[in-house]
């Protein structure tokens, strides 16, 4: 794999990104990544954003007690890169470190990244561009599916989970899956602090862009999602039980919230629109 690229190299790639991408957007990038024991597939991802974010651009890394190196790794590229804020997780669990990050993420917009994947070069670029219309609260795009070594096993991750536009689409089989997706932080505001129960924070964020706005889909793969057998995210599924009684917990809890937000005016945002739900 290859290495973690110093922080000058890093950064000067991403000088060249934010000339290339100057006409898009005024907008601030962050990304939000978790980390937990993931030292093996880690340096091809951060090398991966980093050659892309722009100089003015965060990456926030929460790392929730990693103990094969991953810590040490993260705080030498800390010190490396500026743009990177490493930050100790809060000890409970995927959901809670992933909102960890989000919380403390200072951007106008903010992509959800796991820790093994590998972006492609265009990403943040084809991201923003999608975040022209106010309205748009949330964009999912596209991935291949790679297999631990690299190997594409899958080009379209969209195909493979039927992913589509539509609150009850996504409440009974959940498209949003936080690796393919970026939002606008009026979004991360009103969803935080995540509500006690729900399953994900990706569908749950999914869902509330639903029902407060718009989301925006690209049919293109703009990363490769690394599937290993060890990943921290992913599909894990109980019995039918177990499905129903979480996604009725979901769909309560998106409801309370987005009826919440709207009361209080709607979504902070200069013309966000709101959904149906």
């Amino acid at each position: 794999m290859g290495a973690v690229p110093a922080g000058r190299q890093a950064q000067k790639a991403g000088q060249a990104h934010t000339a290339a991408t100057a006409h898009l957007t005024v907008a601030r990038v962050a990304v939000a990544m978790a980390t937990y024991n993931g030292a093996a597939f880690l340096d091809q991802q951060l090398a991966s954003i980093l050659t892309q974010l722009p100089e003015d651009g965060q990456l926030v890394i929460s790392d929730d007690g990693s103990r094969d190196g991953t810590w040490e790794k993260l705080k030498l590229l800390a010190a490396q890169d500026s743009r990177v804020r490493l930050v100790r997780g809060p000890g409970r669990g995927l959901l809670q470190n992933f909102a960890h990050a989000l919380g403390r993420a200072d951007g106008d917009i903010i992509f959800l990244a796991d820790q093994d994947d590998v972006w492609h070069p265009d990403k943040i670029e084809k991201v923003l561009a999608a975040f022209a219309r106010p309205e748009v609260l949330a964009v999912l795009h596209d991935a291949r599916v790679i297999d631990g070594t690299g190997k594409v096993v899958a080009p379209s991750y969209f195909a493979i989970r039927q992913t589509g536009p539509g609150f009850w689409h996504n409440l009974k089989k959940n498209g949003f899956i936080g690796c393919c997706m970026a939002v606008r932080r009026e979004l991360v505001a009103a969803a935080l602090p995540l509500p006690a129960g729900i399953p994900m924070h990706d569908s749950y964020l999914g869902l509330l862009a639903t029902c407060l706005g718009q989301v925006a889909y690209l049919r293109c793969a703009l990363f490769d999602y690394r599937r290993h057998g060890g990943n921290q995210t992913g599909e894990q599924h109980g019995g039918a039980v177990k499905m129903i009684s979480q996604r009725l917990g979901l769909y309560r809890a998106v409801r309370r919230r987005a009826r919440q937000i709207k009361a209080a005016g709607g979504i902070d945002s200069s013309a966000a629109r709101g959904g149906r739900c």
